[in-house]
């Protein structure tokens, strides 16, 4: 059986087709993800399929027992009606079928016609196969766990459907979808408006469901987790690929090699034989070359590579900032209800920390809040010394719609001529008259674009994004997280993507319910720790007392985190101190504490140590570090393993080092305390 065949579509927007032959099939249980660049026709074709677009040439041919459910973009609602009337509203079919049942049940008591009898019986016994095939005597649990999972409060259940955000109507459609069950899904982004805790339940839902699917997205992680085949639209046309994501990608690399390939070693052939009749067109070799010429007409030239270009975006080389780069001491705020509070920690120098946490927790207030665009109501936000902050904005305030793009990228008071900031735009694919367009002309991934360039046009040492992925397509999110990793400054980000966050990050600020938690790692590491495969630290997510903060100059950073890389020592020193020769960092707002008194003076604790500098400690940890590599080093070599007493006595050293380079930590950590 074919769910849908799709045969030779083309549909015109202007001289050149955005499809031009699209041909392909989905069969049941194909749960297929769609992947293109921006402008490639991805949801053009979704629309021709759900009969909201009309094909200019080919044919699309449905079984004719499949129901198709098409996730709308823009909904419309009946007024006066509440979020669960609209959910419920889904379910229409089967209330329908609920009620014939009970007709049909009628009927059999009352007819005595054999004939009928058995008619209506053999309806009735469909009608409730189909009611249990769709558990449709448990409806209202049905429309809360969609709802549930989508995010939903149950306060918010009677609410309106009018008062609820474009976001919340947009979850509103797709939960009338999943409600509604079709044989045939055509999601387009259905994950956004979703947290990161939603988008996993749609991923568990959809993964569940027995639905043939089509669905574009921009997220990697949940095409990975949901698709089993991949369609690319690229150049109007589809290529087909077996499995997720990820088989896609590596696939494409693979296809990619063998064109390039076929292709280069067919250009070269041309090349060589077009030579050798320019050269003996009329000489001695005349009739060779006239053969020459007519075996090169018959050539069936081989297409060129279908290569997606990755834009090539850079940001400049990053000025030396202090060690650290932003302080958080005791930040709190709330508005109707608490956010956040208490919250303590430190982001050094080359670091790249993101904030993750679910809609609506605090995440872009708490980013606002240190950068001191939003007052806190508690703590105070420290820049380091020589930080140039450099903040991109998920709404793209930053850029005036009314400028060219190479004009709205200019920094003020920089001198930045055109030809530079036409190179700029260029290592962050806009090209040629792109860059003359009015900002308010482009689409939504060249707006974003724009926006990158114009944050790499700051030479900021300290980039801060609030949702740098809206907007963008793969190649470019790909193209950005190359950047990034490649970027020698710091890092904080908002993200939603955990591909993303996964590829850059290294440490994670993880708002949650009553609490804010700091993971030392990425995505995957925060997901080892929920699922109990790493021991928790209990100083990673635990409260400080107001007691903690008056005896200790910050507790941020590693310092506040109390977790550590695997294979490190918990008595590293902590990274957060300020060594002699670093500068002190400088506070941009709320320097003083909350009722503007200033900050209690670190005590001065009783030594445990004798007193040495801290520059002396530090040189006698560098050598004990080398030497515990080297020692290494000389354990892992074959000849070592063959002779046991060596070994033992090797590894016996090892430990009685590790012991003194333990001490030394807590030396010097008692030492960046107290000397001062």
């Amino acid at each position: 059986m074919i769910v849908v065949q799709v045969e030779g579509v083309k549909k015109h927007f202007g001289p050149e087709p955005v499809l031009d032959g699209v041909t392909f099939d989905v069969r049941p249980g194909q749960r297929i993800g769609l992947a293109g660049p921006n402008g490639a026709g991805k949801t053009t074709l979704l629309q021709i399929l759900a009969g909201r677009e009309d094909a200019d040439a080919g044919a699309v041919q449905f079984h004719p027992s499949v129901r198709t459910g098409y996730l709308e973009q823009q909904p419309i609602f009946e007024p006066g009606r509440t979020l669960w009337d609209e959910a419920h509203a889904a379910l229409d079919d089967l209330l329908a079928m609920q009620r014939e049942a009970l007709a049909v049940a009628e009927a059999l008591g009352a007819n005595g016609d054999p004939a009928e009898h058995d008619r209506l019986a053999a309806r009735y016994d469909h009608l409730q196969q189909e009611l249990q095939r769709h558990d449709a005597y448990n409806l209202e649990y049905k429309v809360e766990r969609v709802l549930d999972g989508l995010g939903f409060r149950r306060e918010s259940f009677r609410q309106p459907i009018d008062s609820l955000s474009g976001g919340e109507q947009n979850r509103v459609m797709l939960a009338k979808l999943l409600l509604a069950e079709p044989d045939l899904m055509l999601l387009d982004e259905p994950s956004n408006h979703l947290d990161i805790e939603a988008t996993e339940w749609l991923e568990n839902f959809l993964t569940a469901s027995s639905a043939a699917m089509l669905l574009v997205s921009h997220d990697r992680y949940f095409l990975d987790k949901v698709t089993n085949h991949t369609l690319e639209l690229f150049r109007g046309t589809v290529d087909s690929y077996v499995g997720n994501f990820s088989a896609y990608w590596q696939q494409k690399d693979e296809r990619l090699l063998v064109q390039r390939r076929t292709y280069e070693k067919q250009q070269l052939e041309i090349a060589k034989t077009e030579d050798f009749i320019r050269r003996n067109a009329y000489g001695q070799k005349h009739a060779q070359a006239e053969d020459r010429r007519k075996k090169l007409a018959r050539i069936e030239p081989v297409t060129a590579p279908r290569e997606i270009v990755l834009p090539p975006m850079r940001f400049p080389a990053a000025t030396r900032s202090g060690d650290i780069v932003l302080r958080v001491e005791g930040l709190a705020k709330g508005y109707d209800r608490r956010l956040f509070d208490d919250v303590n920690f430190d982001i050094l120098r080359g670091q790249r920390w993101g904030l993750l946490g679910p809609n609506g927790c605090g995440k872009t207030t708490l980013l606002k809040c240190m950068l001191g665009q939003v007052p806190a109501d508690a703590g105070r936000v420290v820049i380091g010394q020589g930080v140039a902050v450099g903040y991109f904005d998920q709404q793209l305030a930053g850029l005036d719609e009314q400028k060219p793009v190479v004009d709205a990228i200019r920094p003020d008071r920089k001198d930045f001529v055109e030809q530079q900031r036409r190179d700029l735009l260029a290592r962050f694919g806009l090209t040629g008259d792109t860059a003359l367009q009015n900002v308010g002309k482009l689409s939504g991934g060249e707006r974003c674009r724009a926006a990158l360039a114009r944050l790499a046009a700051t030479d900021a040492n300290f980039l801060v994004l609030d949702e740098p992925t809206n907007h963008l397509d793969l190649w470019a999110r790909d193209a950005l997280e190359k950047a990034l990793a490649e970027f020698d400054g710091t890092v904080l980000f908002v993200s939603h993507d955990r591909y993303f966050v996964d590829r850059v990050a290294d440490h994670l600020l993880v708002v949650e319910k009553d609490r804010v938690r700091i993971v030392e790692g990425n995505y995957q590491a925060y997901q080892r720790l929920l699922h109990g495969l790493v021991e928790p630290d209990p100083a990673a997510t635990r409260k400080p007392s107001p007691a903690a903060h008056s005896h200790k100059p910050s507790s941020g950073g590693k310092k506040a985190s109390g977790s550590h890389k695997s294979g490190e020592s918990s008595h590293k020193p902590k990274a957060n101190a300020r060594k002699p020769g670093a500068a002190a960092p400088r506070p941009v707002h709320g320097s003083q504490g909350p009722a503007g008194e200033s900050q209690p003076q670190p005590s001065r604790n009783q030594r445990r140590f004798p007193f040495r500098k801290v520059a002396d400690l530090e040189a006698d940890i560098a050598e004990k570090e080398a030497k515990l590599q080297d020692l290494h080093a000389l354990l892992a070599q074959p000849e070592t393993h063959r002779d046991g007493a060596r070994a033992r006595q090797l590894k016996a050293t090892i430990e009685r080092e590790k012991e003194a380079l333990r001490d030394l930590y807590e030396h010097w950590e008692e030492a960046t305390e107290l000397n001062w």
